[in-house]
């Protein structure tokens, strides 16, 4: 939930405030609260953090897992951190398609902002469906598992890099639970792994290395850039052809029905710009290395976006042990 949401509890007994760090945590024009006491948001939050948590490690404890990998893969994906018990990953568990289900569910979830979960839990799910941030993040996460789903199906040999198991349940079931997966993996910047998806087709793998930009939601454990940002970038976009057209129009830009200030619009482009800049910057220091230029593009993304599957030597089935060393 972030080291800053864990301490806000903490910090006003020092005298500190901690409503400025909360909306930190959260980017964009709406750091929603739940309740007029930070403290209470937080607790509110972290409850349905560890409830996630718990019902994630009941579910895969009966789907099969062992009780130790079961926690442990519970507390890494809604982290969204994607470290495995298995050198394979989530591979590992290829011929038990339950499990991985389970994890996409849970790995959907942790992407999302977690005071939608707060609504839906109390019985506001028009809320959530009414959230710009979320109706986008769905329509990504299913376009893209679209796409890839079809063309793994039709294009992709899915027995180079399904690592260790066979399909199970048919063709068309494995290139759509491998195509969910690794594009909920990504986006969401968790890291689990169930197949090599740079043994698909380059495209995909083009396709993939875009998603490392996109990031889940605002109020999310993920990285990356997030939904929200990449929202309002693009409704400021349509917004100055309309101003170019219509000077003197005042077109402000906004977000679930809410104008946003333009300090927050300039706040939101300054960061694509440092980030940006910050992955080239990434690039170019990993090529000086003597890294391939698709491992190095691969490496600076998904640093920066705390992915952790990159490209080329550094993909998703092989561990940054390849970068050189200099000691």
């Amino acid at each position: 939930m972030g080291i800053i949401v864990l301490a806000v509890a903490i910090l006003p007994l020092l005298g500190i405030g901690g409503m400025q760090l909360f909306a930190a945590e959260a980017p964009g024009p709406s750091a929603d609260k739940l309740h007029p006491r930070i403290t209470d948001t937080a607790k509110r939050l972290w409850l349905i953090y560890f409830g996630y948590t718990a019902a994630e490690t009941i579910l895969l404890k009966a789907a099969g897992m062992s009780f130790f990998d079961a926690i442990n893969h519970s507390m890494t994906t809604l982290s969204t951190g994607g470290f495995s018990t298995k050198n394979a990953s989530v591979a590992y568990w290829n011929d038990v398609p339950l499990i991985q289900y389970i994890i996409i569910v849970f790995m959907f979830l942790a992407g999302t902002n977690f005071v939608l979960s707060y609504f839906a839990f109390k019985g506001k799910v028009q809320k959530v469906f009414q959230d710009e941030e979320f109706k986008l993040y769905f329509k990504f996460i299913a376009g893209f598992t679209i796409v890839a789903a079809l063309i793994i199906y039709f294009n992709a040999d899915l027995s180079l890099s399904s690592i260790e198991h066979p399909m199970v349940l048919g063709r068309g079931e494995s290139a759509f639970r491998h195509a969910l997966f690794q594009v909920l993996t990504i986006v969401t910047t968790t890291g689990f792994v169930t197949a090599d998806y740079t043994l698909w087709t380059p495209f995909l793998t083009l396709f993939f290395f875009g998603m490392m930009f996109l990031g889940g939601s605002a109020g999310s454990t993920c990285g990356g850039i997030k939904v929200m940002r990449h929202l309002i970038t693009i409704k400021n976009g349509f917004l100055e052809f309309k101003r170019t057209l219509h000077p003197n129009a005042i077109l402000p830009v906004r977000y679930n029905r809410r104008s946003v200030s333009g300090e927050i619009v300039f706040n939101i482009l300054g960061f694509f710009i440092l980030y940006l800049l910050a992955f080239i910057v990434g690039t170019l220091g990993f090529s000086m290395m003597q890294i391939d230029f698709t491992s190095a593009i691969g490496l600076a993304a998904s640093s920066l976006g705390n992915v952790g599957p990159a490209l080329g030597d550094f993909g998703p089935v092989k561990n940054y042990d390849a970068l050189p060393r200099y000691w």
